[in-house]
């Protein structure tokens, strides 16, 4: 592995995650993922996150596998592959990351520290670059997409979806109430509007319009109300096993920043 001294942890492995983690692997760099019990992963099919229920998870070649120790991680990185570690904080037993990155999306910062590792990346709002982390990377779409921020914050959360073929906050499905998921479609299905998806708690979830259902929520979740579980898309062609391009963008960015940060390093 070209960059085999620069080991890499992501916290988060979602599809956003997914797509920073695949464009560093191919850069070069061993990454490992630290990710949650019941990560609320909804498109799930581009997600390394999916390994924490499955064991293993695969996208566009990149295979991960769900360990729980040292031993497990080192073989899964010289396998060429990404160790994923369930831990809600970063294990004192994995290897010491060069660099770490906050991919939670979680819109604030949780716990992660400019101190963290020798430099410190976040994604999205919530981070204030040259206090919470080194850099910050920007994820709201649009002109400033992917960019690179040295000194303050992303742009505010908007609350809403991209616009897709003239549908927004309805292509998001939500839990109309607390409880389980028993889904009745599968991710890549074609739906027809007001078909029945699913159910939260025996509450039917319908289809908003015609098209393509692009994520859902792990059913071994329980969901709260309010919360995203499933994600429908107009274009009855849109991909569900690729890496969006806006993951890839904010992606790139990331590798960039990271040799950026070794390039200025070596120059000390």
């Amino acid at each position: 592995m070209l960059f085999a001294r620069f080991p890499i942890l992501v916290r988060g492995g979602g599809d956003l995650a997914t797509g920073v983690i695949h464009c560093l692997h191919q850069a070069g760099f061993p990454v490992g993922v630290v990710e949650l019990a019941h990560p609320l992963t909804v498109r799930r099919r581009v997600a390394l996150s999916s390994a924490v229920y499955d064991g293993t998870a695969t996208v566009e070649g990149l295979r991960a596998q769900k360990v729980n120790d040292v031993e497990g991680w080192q073989v899964t990185v010289e396998e060429g592959g990404v160790p994923v570690v369930v831990c809600d904080t970063i294990p004192d037993w994995i290897p010491i990351p060069e660099v770490v990155i906050d991919a939670r999306l979680a819109k604030r910062n949780i716990d992660t520290c400019i101190d963290d590792a020798d430099f410190v990346i976040a994604l999205g709002p919530g981070f204030h670059a040259g206090t919470d982390c080194d850099v910050v990377v920007e994820t709201n779409r649009g002109s400033r997409l992917g960019r690179i921020i040295h000194e303050g914050p992303a742009q505010a959360n908007t609350g809403t979806p991209g616009v897709v073929s003239g549908y927004g906050a309805e292509r998001v499905l939500r839990a109309p109430k607390s409880g389980m998921i028993k889904w009745q479609a599968q991710i890549g299905d074609p739906v027809a509007r007001g078909a029945i998806i699913g159910t939260v708690a025996g509450m039917d979830i319908h289809a908003p319009f015609d098209g393509i259902i692009r994520g859902l929520l792990h059913p071994d979740c329980r969901a709260e109300s309010g919360l995203k579980i499933g994600d429908v898309d107009p274009r009855l062609d849109a991909p569900c096993d690729e890496i969006s391009d806006k993951a890839l963008s904010i992606g790139g960015a990331v590798v960039v920043a990271v040799l950026g940060w070794m390039k200025s390093r070596a120059q000390l």
